[in-house]
């Protein structure tokens, strides 16, 4: 499918194609990693890799039970990144998320007492059920990577990428996310329901492991991770790359079945994650392949 795309100027830059070489060993050495403990859901890992290596956020709507929470923690502890996990609830507010200030009566001083929000890996659990005020609050941080609490701002932790939840059926007690604060997602997917194999396979795993708990191996570190997001900046896409990523977009903006076409940053999250593809494919320029596999999740 690459054929007639071109590498760019760059493509054939031995450092570039090194550096590449890297992300791609250290992407799949992390899905490898996580797929000991996630078991039949290679697809989401891998999603869920192109979401990282973009610094975007992800939205997972599911049901309960199915190994959210799991998937969140087992990527930051393969990345060695900072966990968090947060219960969003009616009477959550926007300070127990960010954090306050508190007196501290040996300085004399007021010292900030972070909240969860200061971690690498957040999990957002049923973002839907706080009120619109913590929601915002939540979506400011993810779309600036910083937060203010009484006038002072303060630069969250590198990588921050959120995992938020919902549930798709349930409606009572939720502040559904209006379309403004949707479009502050990456991508949007399901984990769905194991098959009968892959049921047994996490119950034969729990047999032979005589233990709740997974063992996982730390296959990187934040800073790498950082060093791996800009790295993409080397991955040449082409003007018929572009041309493709514009005409998806545009299509659900002309389709009358679509209620809400798509928005620019659909068409920039697009730009994003088929260069994020491309490079855990070990390749330094994007092919339609790159778009095509991840365009539902992102324009959805």
């Amino acid at each position: 499918m690459d054929a007639g795309f071109s590498q760019g100027n760059t493509g054939g830059d031995a450092r570039t194609q090194d550096l590449i070489r890297t992300v791609a060993d250290i992407s799949n050495g992390l899905m490898n990693e996580v797929s000991k403990v996630i078991i039949g859901k290679n697809e989401n890992l891998r999603r869920v890799t192109v979401g990282i290596l973009s610094n975007g956020n992800m939205l997972l709507e599911d049901f309960p039970g199915l190994a959210k929470t799991l998937l969140a923690n087992t990527f930051a502890r393969a990345l060695g990144c900072k966990f968090k996990r947060v219960q969003f609830t009616p009477d959550l507010l926007p300070s127990d998320i960010m954090g306050t200030y508190m007196y501290d009566q040996k300085s004399g001083e007021f010292k900030l007492r972070a909240g969860p929000l200061f971690s690498n890996i957040l999990l957002a659990d049923e973002i839907n059920r706080a009120p619109p005020k913590t929601q915002a609050a939540l979506l400011e941080a993810m779309e600036e990577k910083q937060v203010t609490i009484e006038g002072i701002t303060h630069k969250l932790p590198a990588p921050f990428v959120v995992l938020a939840t919902q549930n798709p059926i349930e409606q009572e007690g939720t502040y559904p996310l209006p379309e403004a604060q949707m479009d502050r997602f990456l991508m949007k997917m399901s984990m769905g329901y194991p098959d009968r194999a892959e049921e047994k396979a996490i119950l034969a795993r729990r047999k032979l492991r005589g233990k709740d708990q997974h063992d996982v191996e730390q296959i990187t570190s934040p800073k790498k991770v950082v060093a791996m997001q800009k790295a993409l900046e080397t991955v040449h896409v082409d003007p018929a790359i572009l041309a493709y990523i514009v005409e998806i977009v545009q299509r659900t903006r002309e389709d009358h079945r679509v209620v809400n076409g798509a928005s620019p940053r659909a068409s920039q999250s697009l730009f994003k994650t088929g260069r994020a593809a491309a490079a855990i494919a070990g390749r330094n320029y994007v092919i339609p392949d790159d778009i095509k596999g991840i365009s539902l999740q992102i324009i959805s």
